[in-house]
């Protein structure tokens, strides 16, 4: 009768029973009863009651029970801890057993029970195992070394276990090899350093590639992927590992295929790209990645993720494989989509009639967004072939005469790009494009042929009419719509004036006066004052020329691209990110191609994106191409040439008090009532962000103090001369390996009522660096820089040196941010442009007048509704409450009253930003207890979360 026996089922007092039987004299009785207690734990029952009664069952010198015992173990220690002790002994008594299969299943089985008291004692049989005469306890023992540091790092280090694991590559058995190599990458990619542990040199690449052709598949695995880390010294030494690897293409498994194919795209960037032996290895690339097209559908999602960043880096290894891209009936979607982008880049004159006629094919498809993607990838094909374009417009014709809904509104779309790409060639079909403007209904295809409407107006003879069609319905468009309305009226109205003024009029009413939406508003408004104030600047602004749109806008950044070759046959190639973007913790330093040999060129005879290295010094986001909702969008007008000046405009620095605050609109996306830059009117309700805030019963005694005389902007910002005050320790804002060497640390200071950004620039390139830059994008408290970056000299390799910036404060640089204290940085030097986001912390802002007296505060703490109140919770703090009280106070964070309450000391604190905005605070402080609980209150409930980050920085600083 078969095992399965033992899962079919429970009766009553089955414990008591199994107990019994653990107990038996007879073994045969024993090994039935931990079977049966196995099969009860794999279904979820809870037999860790017999704990005692199964370890005792460890002695034995019969295996399989043995195994069986051990799986239980693996299953319970964790929650019998002190029980897993007794079973310390057995543990290593059988790491000294005659038989190697019990050596090597004693020391797998310690390194899977997690438990801290076990791990003491199993740093001598591990020792001990390492050093085995039997490979395969060897094996076993070296991942067993992994797990072991994922426990307990500092003991692994602590005990030599990694020094061991480097003597293991040398051993003679494959797999010995294979495991070490295993286990060291896991250790370094766990480490928090994440560096390489291990230094390849000649001689260990020898042995690990003698080792390749052995070992198992999963072991082959880690081989290549540590070859793919070493940097050969020559195109010679190269070639060489190339010649011993490329066997490894032919192999059954697709993931042994795709590290072999990972390390031979890293190490060809070392060749000379017009050499024979590139040509050899284009040649031996092809057939084993179309081979994995023959797999089953998850394989071939994964191999075409591959295929994708393979065939951007280097068109020509694909080039004549076109039909194997070609879509079966049967495909998943995922795989069809996949294999239409993968067609789109390999598109070129030779093959051109041969894909447009399978996505002709591909648009008559039952599939909605598979047809959708098809008529997308004509038009693709048009902007990235020219001498296709009037086949590709044809055929999009054809499409839009078969009045399906969605493929008339997807070709509608992709011919609005044709326009943009091909200016004045294939105007004659926008009279077939208007027939269909009925049947629109999604809201980028309106949009699309809105555009069309505006931007060719003077070619339709009803363009006022079909444009006034829209507005009819102008509140019911999508905001994409109504923008592209706005836009496509005011270029009909500068194109013929005289019978449009009723319709502009319209548009810009709806815009500007009966719209909640506030990039709507803006645009309306900025569209408005110039057509009202200068009709030929108007004129110049909209109906400037476009730029041409690029062949290909969904190409991998280079530096990205060059970054995941590296990462062939992972999760990073499958999500076309790095794994620090969704890793969580992952420290691991930035993986590049190697560098080529001066003077070479692409080795693609294809088109195909230029690598870092064949281009001129360049930003990483063009200037001309910014996407629309690019994080850092206005940072990215910069000026590249060599001058500082013509990057950052100085702040003039006229006296603060001369400032004209009417001069300057906050409510177009400034922190409006936050960032009041009036002081209240004497009986005038103060304002807050949330609305206006009703006047306290009495005002307090910090408020009736002067103000001083520094003027708007000097009482909003600069009150407190800020001595004493906590300074954050500097953090690192931009990473030497991911920005070509610099490395910049910052910190924020408030020094005599002036802001300042501290800052260590260090080159860690091998290249000199000069001519450095700073701007800073609108933020919520307007901050800017007051002058140019004082680096008057270049920065030599391993040169550092300290710059402090002093900031001033802008109302016209203020714009709203999310967070609300997020800072926005671009950094120029003659190498690149870099971007970076920081919080400026919050008590930079509170105001030396932020003390009230203990009636006011109780009178405000009862004013503030109840739903402003924000819990939160700060921890590791090891100071006594006097501590507390002093530190915060230098920060201008002040103590009215202090309580003693069952044990916990309360402090209720206040602060004040200097435009006015106050902040209560409840720190409860439990005497011994590293955890504090705080409890913020405030008219504007925005600043809590900032309030919260202050205190933690000052706290625990």
């Amino acid at each position: 009768m078969s095992d399965s026996k033992y899962f079919t089922t429970t009766k009553k007092g089955e414990i008591y029973e199994l107990k019994a039987d653990l107990n038996s004299d007879k073994k045969e009785k024993k090994k039935e009863a931990v079977k049966k207690v196995i099969a009860s734990m794999t279904i979820g029952k809870d037999v860790s009651s017999l704990f005692p009664d199964v370890v005792n069952c460890m002695q034995t010198d019969n295996l399989e029970l043995k195994k069986l015992v051990y799986l239980y173990l693996m299953n319970y220690a964790k929650s019998q801890p002190d029980m897993a002790i007794m079973a310390v002994n057995t543990f290593v008594k059988d790491c000294d057993d005659t038989n190697p299969l019990i050596r090597a299943l004693a020391v797998r089985t310690m390194g899977c029970i997690r438990v801290d008291k076990i791990t003491e004692y199993l740093c001598e049989p591990l020792r001990k195992c390492l050093k085995d005469e039997d490979p395969y306890v060897q094996k076993t023992a070296a991942v067993c070394v992994a797990k072991l540091f994922d426990i307990n790092p500092q003991l692994v280090e602590d005990q030599g276990f990694i020094d061991q694991l480097k003597d293991l590559l040398t051993a003679s058995n494959p797999m010995v090899v294979a495991n070490a190599v295993a286990a060291l990458s896991e250790i370094s990619e766990a480490s928090p350093t994440g560096s390489a542990l291990f230094d390849l040199n000649s001689q260990t690449i020898n042995k690990l590639l003698t080792a390749l052709n052995e070992c198992t598949e999963w072991g082959q695995i880690f081989i290549l992927d540590s070859l793919a880390n070493f940097t050969p010294k020559d195109e010679k030494e190269a070639q060489s590992i190339c010649e011993r690897v490329t066997p490894r293409l032919a192999h059954a498994n697709a993931a042994v295929v795709l590290s072999a194919v990972k390390v031979l795209m890293k190490f060809m960037e070392m060749m000379d790209p017009s050499g024979d032996y590139i040509d050899t290895l284009v040649k031996k690339l092809s057939p084993p990645l179309v081979t994995l097209l023959s797999a089953e559908p998850e394989v071939q999602y994964v191999a075409l993720r591959n295929i994708n960043l393979i065939v951007q880096k280097r068109a020509d290894i694909l080039k004549h494989e076109m039909k194997v891209f070609f879509v079966k009936y049967n495909d998943p979607i995922y795989v069809k989509l996949e294999k239409l982008d993968i067609m789109i880049r390999l598109a070129s004159q030779g093959n051109i009639a041969q894909v447009l006629a399978e996505l002709k094919e591909y648009a008559t498809e039952v599939d909605v967004d598979f047809v959708r993607k098809s008529v997308r990838a004509i038009g693709r094909c048009a902007i990235k072939v020219e001498q296709s374009a009037e086949r590709c417009v044809s055929t999009l014709l054809d499409l839009i005469q078969t009045k399906v809904n969605y493929v008339v509104q997807e070709a509608i779309v992709v011919i609005k790009d044709i326009f943009r790409k091909y200016p004045n060639k294939y105007e004659s079909i926008i009279a077939t494009l208007c027939e269909n403007l009925d049947t629109l209904d999604e809201p980028e295809a309106r949009a699309s042929m809105i555009w069309i409407i505006g931007e060719y107006a003077e070619r339709i003879d009803n363009a006022d009419e079909l444009l006034e069609s829209f507005v009819e319905g102008f509140q019911d468009e999508n905001s994409q719509v109504q923008l592209q309305l706005l836009t496509a009226v005011v270029k009909l109205f500068l194109k013929r004036p005289q019978n449009t003024q009723e319709l502009v009029q319209s548009v810009l009413t709806l815009s500007t006066q009966n719209s909640d939406n506030p990039d709507l508003r803006d645009r309306g408004y900025i569209y408005w004052r110039l057509l009202s104030t200068d009709p030929a600047a108007a004129k110049n602004v909209v109906l400037a020329e476009k730029p041409l749109i690029s062949e290909e806008t969904d190409l991998i950044e280079p530096t990205l691209l060059d970054e995941l070759i590296c990462y062939i046959g992972s999760l990073a190639s499958v999500y076309h990110k790095p794994p620090s973007a969704f890793v969580e913790g992952r420290t691991s330093t930035r993986r590049a191609l190697p560098q080529r040999s001066a003077g070479s060129g692409s080795a693609s005879p294809e088109p195909e994106p230029a690598s870092p290295q064949n281009q001129p010094e360049t930003t990483v986001i063009p200037t001309n191409q910014a996407p629309v909702n690019d994080l850092l969008g206005d940072l990215l007008n910069l000026d590249l040439g060599p001058s500082n000046q013509q990057f950052m405009s100085p702040v003039p620095q006229a006296p603060p008090q001369q400032q004209d605050s009417s001069s300057f609109d906050l409510l177009g996306g400034g922190l409006d009532s936050l960032l009041d830059t009036q002081p209240p009117a004497p009986g005038a309700p103060a304002t807050g962000l949330g609305g206006p805030v009703p006047q306290q019963s009495a005002p307090p005694p910090a408020a009736s103090a002067p103000a001083g005389n520094l003027g708007v902007l000097g009482d909003l910002f600069g009150v407190g001369s800020g001595a004493g005050q906590y300074v954050a320790p500097k953090e690192v804002w931009l990473e030497a390996p991911k920005c070509k060497g610099l490395e910049l640390k910052g910190t924020f200071a408030k020094r005599n009522n002036n802001y300042y950004m501290d800052m260590t620039f260090t080159n860690k390139a091998m290249q000199q660096m000069s001519g450095f830059a700073i701007q800073l994008n609108k933020n919520s408290f307007g901050l800017m820089p007051a002058h140019a970056l004082n680096i008057t000299s270049p920065l030599n390799a391993n040169q550092q040196i300290d710059v402090p910036l002093q900031l001033v404060i802008s109302a016209a640089h203020m714009q709203r941010m999310d967070p609300l204290m997020n800072l926005q940085v671009a950094i120029k030097n003659s190498i690149d442009v870099f971007y970076f986001s920081c919080l400026v912390p919050m008590y930079l802002f509170y105001a030396s007048e932020g003390n009230m007296d203990k009636r006011y505060f109780l009178q405000s703490w009862k004013d503030i509704p109840g739903q402003n109140e924000m819990a939160f919770v700060i921890n590791n703090i090891n100071m006594t409450t006097d501590e507390i009280q002093e530190k915060l106070a230098k920060s201008n964070v002040f103590t009215v009253a202090k309580r003693h309450v069952e044990g916990q000391d309360m402090l209720y604190q206040s602060m004040k930003l200097v435009n006015n905005v106050e902040i209560l605070a409840e720190l409860k402080v439990q005497p011994g207890n590293p955890t504090l609980n705080l409890a913020i209150k405030s008219k504007v409930v925005d600043v809590a979360a900032s309030v919260h980050h202050s205190y933690n920085l000052i706290m625990q600083g």
